[in-house]
C-alpha cells in the first residue's frame, strides 16, 4: 500500500488526502500537537468539515517547527510515496521541507503543493476559497449583478485538490517522483473559462447566470399543486416535443415555440403558460411522468434532505463522530473501506514505533509536545 503524508488544514489538502484514501492509499495526517487541523475546532455551520474531509486517515502529531519534530518528519518522508501540503506561500520552504529539500531525502517522492496562486506576480499572496471566487469572476457569475455570491460549497478548494490528484496519478506511471503545484486562483479561472470565452465571442459583458436565464427556453423552476419546486430542463427540440406530448400541451404545435432560440426569446410568455398547467399537478405525478418520458428535472432540496433520499443514501458512508452516527457522501469510486475519524494523534505511537522509536522515546517526545 502506498503511503501519503498529508500536511495541511481545512479543505484543499484534506480533500486530496480523502480522494487518495478512497483509492486505497494509506493516508497519514500530520497535525500540530495539542490543537491539530484548524477544522477540528470549527463549530456552528462548518462543524462538519473535519469529519467529512478526514475519514479513513491516520493522525500523527508532530511539531514540524521543532528540530526533533523535523527529524521525525524526515524519517516519515523516507517511508512515503506522496506528500500533500496546502500551507501559505514559502511556509514549507522556510521549514526546510520544500520539494528540493524533500527529494534529497526521498528522490522518488511526489509532492503536491496547493497554493492560493501559481508562479507569477501573485505567487506570494495567501488566499482562501471565497476571495479567489471573487477575484476570478466566479462569485459574480454565481450571484446577482449587485450581489456576488459564493458557491454553496468549498468548490474551488475541492476542484484544486482533484486536479492535483489527477496529476499525481499521471506522475505515478513514471515512478520517478515529481513536483505539482496547483493554484486556487488558476483552478477558479478554469471553472470560469466558458464565460471568459463567451465574452470574447459576443463582444459584450455577460449578466450573472441567475439573471440571464441560461441558454435554454425551458430551464426553470415550476411549483406543483402540493407546493413543491421542481426544476425542469429541456435542451433540445425533440425533448420539447416529447414534453408537450407527455403533458398534452398544445405549445409544441406553435411556431413561436418551435426551436430553442424561439422558446428562449418568448420565454416570458412560455414559462407562465407551463406554470399554469403544472400548478394543477402534484409532485409525485409530475415526477413520475418526467421520468417515464426521460425529461431532465431536479427536486429542490436542502443538502440534509438527501438523508431521506433512497438513491443518495446508497452512496453515503456511516461515521461515528463525537458520539453521533453521521452519514456522509462517499467518493463515487468508494472502495468500501472501513471508515473512522482519527482522534488527534491517535496513530502517533504505532507509526513512530514502526520507524524504530521505543515507547520511552515516544513518551518523552509526547511530554515535550514534540508529538
Amino acid at each position: 500500500m502506498k503511503r501519503v503524508l498529508e500536511i495541511g488544514n481545512i479543505v484543499a489538502g484534506p480533500t486530496a488526502g480523502l480522494i487518495l484514501s478512497d483509492l486505497g492509499y494509506e493516508v497519514i495526517k500530520i497535525e500540530k500537537p495539542l490543537t491539530g487541523d484548524i477544522s477540528r475546532n470549527i463549530s456552528a455551520n462548518s462543524s462538519g468539515i473535519f469529519p467529512y474531509f478526514n475519514r479513513n486517515k491516520k493522525s500523527v502529531t508532530i511539531d514540524i517547527k521543532n528540530n526533533e519534530g523535523k527529524k521525525l518528519l524526515r524519517e516519515l518522508i523516507k517511508t512515503s510515496d506522496i506528500i500533500i501540503e496546502n500551507f501559505g506561500p514559502s511556509v514549507m520552504d522556510n521549514l526546510g521541507f520544500s520539494y528540493d529539500d524533500v527529494k534529497k531525502i526521498n528522490k522518488n517522492i511526489i509532492y503536491l503543493s496547493i497554493k492560493g496562486y501559481m508562479d507569477g506576480p501573485y505567487e506570494d499572496r495567501k488566499s482562501l476559497d471565497f476571495p479567489v471566487e471573487i477575484e476570478s469572476g466566479i462569485a459574480y457569475m454565481s450571484g446577482l449583478t449587485d450581489k456576488p455570491m459564493r458557491i454553496g460549497s468549498s468548490a474551488i478548494d475541492m476542484v484544486a485538490a482533484m486536479l492535483g490528484v489527477i496529476k499525481i496519478l499521471d506522475i505515478e506511471t513514471g515512478n520517478n517522483g515529481g513536483f505539482i503545484k496547483i493554484g486556487l486562483f488558476e483552478t477558479a479561472m478554469f471553472l470560469a473559462g466558458q464565460h471568459i470565452a463567451t465574452y470574447q465571442i459576443e463582444g459584450e459583458e455577460l449578466k450573472p447566470l441567475n439573471e440571464e436565464n441560461f441558454a435554454w427556453g425551458v430551464y426553470d423552476f415550476f411549483k406543483t399543486y402540493d407546493n413543491k419546486n421542481i426544476f425542469i430542463a429541456i435542451a433540445t427540440d425533440n425533448q420539447w416535443l416529447t414534453f408537450c406530448n407527455a403533458f398534452e400541451f398544445d405549445y409544441g404545435k406553435k411556431d413561436k415555440f418551435a426551436t430553442n432560440e424561439k422558446r428562449h426569446i418568448n420565454r416570458n410568455i412560455l414559462i407562465p403558460e407551463i406554470q399554469r398547467a403544472i400548478i394543477n399537478i402534484n409532485s409525485d405525478d409530475l415526477i413520475s411522468k418526467l421520468r417515464r418520458y426521460n425529461i431532465s428535472y431536479g427536486m429542490l432540496n436542502k443538502p440534509w434532505d438527501l438523508l431521506k433520499n433512497d438513491h443518495a443514501m446508497k452512496y453515503m458512508v456511516p461515521l461515528k463522530y463525537k458520539n453521533k452516527m453521521l452519514y456522509v457522501p462517499a467518493m463515487p469510486f468508494y472502495n468500501g473501506a472501513i471508515n473512522s475519524i482519527p482522534e488527534l494523534g491517535e496513530n502517533s505511537y504505532d507509526i513512530l514505533s514502526s520507524l524504530g522509536y521505543s515507547m520511552d522515546e515516544i513518551d518523552l517526545m509526547k511530554k515535550k509536545n514534540i508529538i
